[in-house]
């Protein structure tokens, strides 16, 4: 049995080790490369997790197996511009291979989801998954993210472009369009 839940700041030493894993098992699927993240020291590190990515409107979801194991983790990152802040990102999903097949990524995003949905003013969550990686994708997609775009070698490891699809889900339709007056 998986159990899902906000990540919290003594999580921070499973999380960031199960972070490497995911960044040296698939440097296709992250902006963020291994080499990066083992030259930031524990104390950055953990200063991010903290102040950035499990304060304010900004989340972390993990998933704990049975053993007490971290298998899956994603991050939400709410825009906090004057013309942003209608969005919120998905960011680091990763489901260690133990636990895949057992629906560990559908349920991490539709914790997000339901996360961004309780975001004042939040009105579209948005994220990129690597072209090639229609498995990823199609979770997204079963969770109703449409593709909207490609950003050509988005992604560029030495000589290996990855294209990357956009995708967006709107949670809450305008109340106005550009050209119209409310």
């Amino acid at each position: 049995m998986i159990t899902l839940r906000k990540a919290i700041e003594t999580d921070f030493p499973a999380w960031w080790d199960l972070r490497k894993k995911a960044l040296g098992a698939h440097p296709d699927a992250f902006g963020s490369s291994l080499q990066d993240a083992l030259a930031t020291s524990d104390d950055e590190a953990r200063r991010r997790f903290v102040d950035v990515s499990i304060n304010g409107g900004n989340a972390i979801f993990v998933a704990i197996d049975d053993a007490g194991n971290m298998v899956g983790m994603t991050g939400i990152f709410h825009e906090s511009g004057p013309k942003e802040r209608h969005r919120a990102g998905i960011w680091g999903v990763y489901v260690d291979p133990i636990a895949r097949g057992q629906g560990v990524g559908t349920m991490l995003l539709g914790a997000a989801i339901a996360h961004a949905r309780e975001i004042h003013g939040v009105l579209q969550l948005e994220l990129t998954v690597a072209s090639h990686n229609r498995a990823a994708a199609n979770v997204y997609i079963n969770a109703g993210f449409v593709r909207y775009g490609v950003h050509p070698r988005g992604l560029l490891i030495d000589d290996w472009a990855i294209d990357e699809d956009l995708m967006v889900l709107i949670l809450d339709e305008p109340t106005t369009t550009v050209g119209e007056t409310a």
